[in-house]
């Protein structure tokens, strides 16, 4: 749980920025949205494995682009 401790000659703006940053740090926001709707194991399974195939497509497309840069196609 975020917890800020707030001086007495601190503005209020400052605060609330510490706060959010501490928030955010700790990734709060992250975790409510992601626990917001329930998700059947089953659906969460298929999520990651989407997730492991476009993290696939994207490093073999890097790798390709790299590759085609060191050879000057």
């Amino acid at each position: 749980m975020a917890y800020i401790k707030i001086s007495e000659n601190e503005r209020f703006e400052s605060a609330l920025r510490r706060f959010k940053r501490q928030c955010e740090n700790e990734g709060l926001l992250k975790e409510i949205k992601k626990r917001q709707y329930y998700e059947s194991p089953s659906m969460l399974r298929k999520k990651l494995k989407d997730d492991l195939k476009r993290r696939q497509r994207v490093n073999a497309s890097r790798a390709l682009r790299i590759q085609s840069k060191r050879t000057g196609k």
